[in-house]
């Protein structure tokens, strides 16, 4: 992002916010961190030069590789939340993460790990979930335990928007309930033993059902606005849709309000896919309504009409008072 866009974009940002209020500014990629450290540093110093009064806090994405100590000093300097990819296993990280020889990055990432473990920056681990992946649960369990990994998140392997062949790595429903419902069970089993490991989709399903907080978007079958702004400035309303489609506007030419205010937000926010007949029946149809859009065909009900959420509350929900009694 060239300096006077991010200028702008912080000042159009600030303008709606008023003293009090709060804002995550988050960085993802492809890569962020070869967007350099001065990039960073700009990003907070123009933050910094704003007189409302905002508490603000920071996150990243990143695979680590260009992580060192200076990054570290400043990620802890600015309490950034850095989210790690680490895709569960050696052979399997291999697998897709690769340098620019063609090797293998898992223990270079490990490295960083241990790097955040000293500098004691606050981190999660997110895990891509492949096909392949979800067969290895206990594999990924070990992994967990071994790295002593308090925080982490899978995330479904997507196939493309508009599919014309058949991707190998791409979740299944039945993969996705086969990998959570296996780590159900070593994660109840931990917990047992006196140790909460947080495993992201288990604590939005009790934030949901026991303390009725929805803290992942799409969970109840509706979308959010997320404001992604991409290096040129333009702004699109969800990760999953930055398509010329669905371009809400550029930052540096008007607010967030502004770009609230948009038609296209509004048919972001009402499209809506007609569900299954399977779901007319579904026992968790008002706690679901369809799920993420973008996740229908790995998460949720797949031509043989198997739905892989379904099929994890049906073992998850009757587990909640165990769970209760223990944290």
């Amino acid at each position: 992002m060239k300096t006077e866009v991010a200028q702008k974009m912080i000042d159009n940002i600030y303008q709606d916010l008023a003293d009090g209020d709060q804002l995550t500014l988050a960085f993802q990629g492809g890569e962020p961190t070869l967007a350099g450290l001065s990039y960073f540093k700009l990003i907070t110093t123009l933050v910094s030069e704003q007189s409302k009064t905002v508490s603000v806090q920071y996150a990243i994405q990143t695979n680590g590789i260009l992580i060192n100590e200076n990054w570290c000093q400043f990620l802890k300097s600015h309490n950034f939340l850095v989210g790690l990819s680490i895709d569960g296993h050696p052979m399997y990280h291999d697998l897709n993460r690769i340098d620019t020889k063609g090797r293998g990055t898992f223990y270079k990432v490990i490295r960083t790990k241990q790097l955040f473990d000293r500098f004691e920056i606050e981190y999660n681990v997110l895990c891509v979930l492949t096909n392949q992946l979800a067969k290895e649960a206990q594999k990924v369990f070990q992994f967990i335990q071994e790295q002593d990994i308090h925080y982490i998140q899978f995330i479904p392997c997507l196939d493309d928007l508009e599919v014309t062949e058949v991707n190998h790595n791409a979740l299944t429903p039945k993969a996705f309930a086969g990998f959570y419902k296996e780590l159900l069970a070593y994660w109840l089993k931990e917990l047992r033993q006196g140790h909460y490991i947080s495993i992201k989709l288990f604590d939005d399903i009790l934030n949901l059902l026991v303390k009725k907080q929805v803290t992942a978007c799409g969970m109840l079958g509706n979308c959010q606005i997320q404001y992604v702004i991409e290096a040129d400035g333009s702004v699109y309303p969800c990760d999953f849709y930055v398509l010329d489609a669905y371009r809400m506007g550029y930052i540096q030419d008007e607010t967030l309000r502004e770009l609230f205010s948009k038609d296209i937000r509004r048919q972001f926010l009402c499209e809506r896919t007609t569900l299954p007949s399977t779901c007319d029946d579904c026992p968790f149809l008002n706690m679901c309504r369809g799920g993420c859009k973008r996740m229908k065909d790995t998460v949720y009900v797949d031509e043989a009409d198997f739905c892989g959420y379904a099929s994890l509350l049906h073992d998850f929900i009757p587990k909640i008072e165990e769970v209760l009694a223990l944290v």
